[in-house]
């Protein structure tokens, strides 16, 4: 087995994507979560620009990492200047990491037009660079910058240029792929040419991908093949442009689909899916659903020929367990739906015997996705529905009225009031509440009158709010889906609402979310684990 390092740049050229802004906490808590899973080396940022940065060098040098190498990154020596009269060497130094990163020029045309010195004088500042870094105790990573593009201009020149870091004590040579543009077997052949030009050195390569062919997964894979030991990259793609090489898809593949790779520590694996979506939270992206291995969407099935296969037998529409990265099998229930799919959705309520209340639910969905309903995010929804088609629903109140009323002061400034009127039993419970806007007014209205009653709802919180027109054709008059995502100490549900009117609509999917938490907490209790 040969073990390929994983080396993350999520905090520093991931944190160069579009939208993308870390505070010191989130690059402190991603950086432990990436020493956690077994990742080999962090890439914490460039000390010389910004303040946060070098805080950050500061506070992590505090904590107990278990495994990573934590690498401060950073450029040659400045023209005309020597290493230790740089102010990017001794940021570099004041880090005290026990790695850096340093990038430099392999393009001819980009050093004479960009940096506008000499060949010989960036060969220089390359070889400089790495010496003094490495005089000062400090392992030291070598990054060509546009590696590739510089070896097809001048294949000579580029050579030079990693050969002077790695006689320099540069412990790696990394060939970036800065542009993104180069092909699997183009890579693989270049990358073949420059193991041949260290040779001597016995130093070797890694590979760092831009994904701007959507090939930066597949160039990293090729590159490891071709013999490279590192593989650069960031948590879920993120970076410039179309961003970087994704890690988690690098590693489940390395560990789970090619033959003969050990990468991070044992028992890793089962925790990407977790990462993945901790980075995604911290960035405040949007999750992927369609991303491979960790995706919500990498293992659900909808149709209903499929779901029936996988049933029978998993591996028939599914290339790996779900639970390898730690994801999960989902079977989404919609209009195209078979018996396979209400069957596999509906398995908690031991209905796989009772085809007449399996067509009901059928039906039901089918009715009710023609009016905009959508239940794949809705599954608390759907949920309540099985149990109203069942005959096993039994509500906990009883909606007799609400009423939302927005208006403002003199100053300007909104204001929304909430009321609402249910029964539970005998007893009418009469509330009113202020909110931010209708739906928190109408919550708290709502939580005011059952919160005595069901103490648990105290735990419940909402955590997101979507509106979608479903018909746009009608104009102002289009029927809204309002999708609700709630969540207490244990779960995250989502719940559904379709009306021409926003605010009901919201009313519909806000009650099924309160439904939804009191049967849930009931049959916790019924099952011993409440």
């Amino acid at each position: 087995m040969k073990t390929i390092q994983i080396y993350d740049t999520t905090l520093r050229d991931g944190a160069q994507g579009e939208g993308v802004s870390f505070s010191l906490f989130d690059k402190l808590q991603i950086a432990k979560r990436l020493d956690e899973i077994g990742v080999d080396v962090i890439e914490g940022g460039y000390p010389l620009s910004n303040e946060k940065d070098a805080d950050f060098f500061r506070k992590i040098a505090g904590e107990s990492l278990s495994h990573a190498v934590v690498t401060a990154f950073g450029m040659t020596r400045r023209r005309g200047m020597s290493p230790a009269e740089d102010p990017g060497m001794q940021a570099l130094l004041r880090a005290e990491t026990a790695a850096c990163t340093i990038v430099g020029k392999t393009w001819d045309y980009h050093v004479l037009e960009v940096l506008r010195v000499s060949l010989d004088e960036n060969v220089a500042m390359i070889a400089e660079t790495i010496e003094y870094l490495v005089a000062q105790g400090r392992r030291v990573f070598y990054d060509a910058e546009h590696f590739f593009d510089g070896w097809r201009a001048n294949p000579t020149y580029a050579a030079s240029t990693i050969r002077a870091a790695a006689q320099a004590g540069a412990e790696l040579v990394v060939c970036c792929d800065t542009n993104g543009g180069t092909l699997p077997d183009e890579l693989t052949a270049i990358l073949g040419q420059a193991q041949a030009a260290l040779a001597e050195t016995r130093v070797g390569v890694g590979i760092h991908c831009h994904n701007d062919c959507e090939l930066a997964v597949a160039n990293s894979l090729a590159a490891v093949d071709a013999g490279a030991v590192q593989v650069q990259g960031t948590i879920n793609g993120i970076g410039e442009r179309c961003g970087n090489a994704d890690l988690i898809s690098i590693i489940a593949n390395l560990a789970l689909k090619k033959k003969g790779y050990r990468v991070l520590r044992e028992g890793s694996l089962e925790h990407l899916t977790e990462l993945s979506r901790f980075v995604y939270e911290t960035a405040n992206f949007n999750l992927r659903p369609g991303q491979p291995f960790v995706g919500q969407s990498a293992f659900a099935h909808k149709g209903g020929m499929h779901v029936h296969a996988v049933a029978r037998a998993a591996d028939t529409y599914e290339h790996i367990a779900p639970e390898k990265v730690g994801n999960e099998r989902r079977i989404l229930v919609s209009e195209l739906s078979g018996r396979s799919n209400i069957a596999s959705a509906t398995a908690k309520f031991r209905l796989d015997q009772d085809r007449a209340v399996q067509e009901r639910i059928l039906d039901e969905v089918v009715k009710l996705e023609n009016r905009g309903y959508q239940f794949e995010a809705a599954e608390a929804s759907f949920d309540l529905l099985v149990r109203r088609c069942a005959g096993s629903f039994r509500p906990h109140f009883k909606r007799l009225k609400y009423h939302v009323e927005v208006g403002s002061h003199e100053d300007g400034s909104v204001v929304t009031e909430g009321t609402v009127k249910v029964q539970v039993g005998d007893s009418v419970r009469h509330e009113v509440s202020e909110g931010d806007g209708p739906v928190n007014a109408l919550d708290g209205a709502l939580r005011k009158a059952l919160g005595d009653l069901f103490p648990k709802l105290r735990s419940m919180r909402l955590v997101d709010y979507k509106v979608r027109v479903v018909n746009s054709e009608a104009g102002t008059a289009a029927r809204i889906r309002v999708s609700i995502e709630s969540a207490d100490d244990h779960d995250l549900w989502g719940t559904i609402g379709v009306s021409e009117n926003i605010i009901e609509a919201s009313w519909l999917a806000l009650v099924d979310a309160i439904e939804y938490k009191l049967h849930k907490d009931e049959d916790a209790v019924a099952a011993g684990k409440g």
